[in-house]
């Protein structure tokens, strides 16, 4: 087994020592080098060949925002994760960071940031395993599967937890190492054969279009999206699991390079023909009928599948709303979430789409879903826009 390697960039000592701590203890991973400011990093990448980056944006000499514009001009394309304030002109910087090449970003906790950072261990864990992974696998590493990872995370998150063993309160003993596991089932985890669904009724005219994504999904939408069918009638629906305060900037992003008018959803909307709505952070979304139409609607209610907003729980409304008349389309990410429920709406007689294992930043999402017989078609990300324009056109007026 090869380990992924991480290169950590960020001003402070202690930040680069804690971040370094959670990469070291994560069987799989390895801190490849450190580097304190943009400059540095550059300096670094010469000699060092890391498979993910770990980068700050507010950062003395050379930003992250700097660096990443340097990455795009020295066509570096190790894969960079930036780690972001969530305040409001963070956010705004960490979409453009984005919009350069940047492949996902992670939110620092709060006020004491230095004293928090174990409150992101998972999606540290996660973004490291995905997009260093994704990478490692190119340049001919062998990794296990990221579901290794993730149960390593979640073995972490157990470690705040107290138990109770033969009378007495002890520390759950979570750690996992390369022998814990039988080497291949991480490397190659077989996709079982897809249940064999029956949908109740034929599918119909697509009113409406629900997309559901994660982890790999910022990347991703843009190249959807970009390609889009520019004269698309049907409204799109898109949940991305991200957090809030950051979901606005990333709607103005897709717009700015979408043919079709993209915004952050809003509580009571109605909904319109050719028009793209994003789940804003912590809030659900989905479809509630009224006699003058149907209208988004959002909720604070609890996550599901660990996620709010929840694709599982836009695709719920679509199928009890719409039925046959719709398409969903679930796509890269870790998890189940919106496997469920985008095969209750294939059961109903929608017309569904998965992204496929090749083109999936992670096979999670879409893989679950095939194998529950929910994906009618899996397509790669190229062919994504088109999969999608072209069903749209044809089942326009049916």
């Amino acid at each position: 087994m090869d380990d992924i390697s991480v290169m950590i960039c960020d001003d402070s000592a202690l930040m680069r020592n804690l971040i370094g701590r959670i990469v070291e203890e994560t069987t799989g991973f390895t801190v490849c080098g450190k580097a304190e400011n943009g400059q540095d990093l550059l300096d670094k990448l010469k000699t060092t060949k890391p498979d993910v980056i770990l980068l700050d944006i507010e950062m003395p000499v050379m930003t992250g925002l700097q660096f990443m514009k340097k990455r795009r001009e020295l066509n570096i394309d190790v894969p960079v994760v930036i780690l972001s304030s969530v305040a409001t002109e963070g956010a705004a910087v960490t979409i453009e960071c984005l919009e350069l090449g940047a492949a996902d970003f992670i939110t620092k906790p709060g006020a004491s940031v230095t004293l928090k950072i174990g409150e992101v261990t998972n999606e540290i864990i996660e973004y490291v395993a995905s997009y260093g992974g994704a990478y490692a696998v190119k340049h001919g590493k062998k990794i296990p599967d990221p579901e290794f990872f993730s149960h390593q995370a979640k073995l972490k998150e157990a470690e705040r937890f107290v138990i109770k063993k033969k009378g007495e309160e002890t520390a759950k003993s979570v750690s996992i190492t390369k022998a814990d596991v039988v080497p291949e089932s991480w490397f190659q985890p077989k996709v079982k054969e897809p249940v064999v669904i029956k949908p109740e009724r034929e599918g119909g005219k697509i009113e409406i279009i629900a997309i559901g994504i994660s982890t790999g999904g910022p990347n991703a939408l843009r190249d959807v999206f970009k390609a889009i069918d520019p004269n698309l009638k049907q409204p799109v629906l898109v949940v991305q699991h991200m957090p809030a305060g950051f979901t606005a900037e990333f709607a103005n992003s897709l717009n700015n390079i979408c043919p079709l008018t993209v915004t952050e959803a809003k509580d009571g909307e109605p909904i319109l023909s050719g028009h793209v709505y994003i789940a804003p952070g912590s809030y659900h979304m989905f479809v509630e009928h009224k006699p003058l139409g149907n209208f988004i609607k959002l909720s604070q209610d609890a996550p599901r599948n660990g996620h709010r907003p929840s694709c599982d729980v836009l695709f719920e409304s679509i199928a009890n709303i719409y039925k046959n008349h719709a398409l969903g389309v679930i796509m890269t990410g870790m998890g189940r979430d919106g496997a469920a429920q985008i095969t209750e709406m294939r059961k109903k007689g929608a017309w569904t789409l998965g992204q496929n294992k090749e083109s999936s930043i992670v096979y999670g999402m879409p893989k679950v879903a095939f194998e529950l017989g929910g994906v009618q078609k899996q397509v790669a990300l190229k062919d994504m826009a088109g999969e999608i324009s072209t069903l749209a056109k044809e089942h326009l007026n049916m």
